[in-house]
């Protein structure tokens, strides 16, 4: 009989015991932005300054971060919907960035981009005109 007590008792602590939660995950504060922005390619900031890095064997200008989390810096060529010429410089972060291109027409369009194959990336103003690029 104090065998299916005890048998009872432990059955009784063991459901009853709650696991206890782990706490959520620090806020990782990062100087990354959630939206890269074509003012982005106009400064460095004296964090990114610390991870700089240029690589003349890859097409970015430089790079900055950290192994997972980087920014690239593209010089980029490219159409518009019109066939007219365009250039300029972007910033990429994963599959999204911005910058500005240069027409022969208007002198600064600010745009975002995104990758749609290996050097090769879509962007659209804020009018809604679709442009063609690829990197320098």
């Amino acid at each position: 009989m104090k065998k299916n007590y005890f048998i009872l008792l432990l059955l009784f602590i063991f459901y009853s015991c709650e696991k206890a939660s782990a706490p959520p995950p620090a806020q990782i504060n990062t100087f990354y932005q959630s939206a890269i922005t074509a003012d982005d390619r106009k400064t460095i900031t004296p964090e990114e300054a610390k991870t700089y890095h240029v690589n003349n064997t890859y097409k970015y200008e430089y790079r900055t971060g950290n192994p997972g989390n980087y920014k690239y810096n593209y010089d980029v060529k490219g159409i518009n919907i019109n066939g007219d010429s365009v250039f300029g410089n972007i910033n990429v972060q994963g599959k999204y960035g911005a910058g500005i291109l240069i027409s022969d027409t208007v002198a600064e369009i600010e745009i975002n981009t995104e990758w749609i194959s290996y050097g090769k990336l879509k962007a659209l103003d804020k009018k809604g005109n679709e442009y063609n690029l690829i990197v320098k």
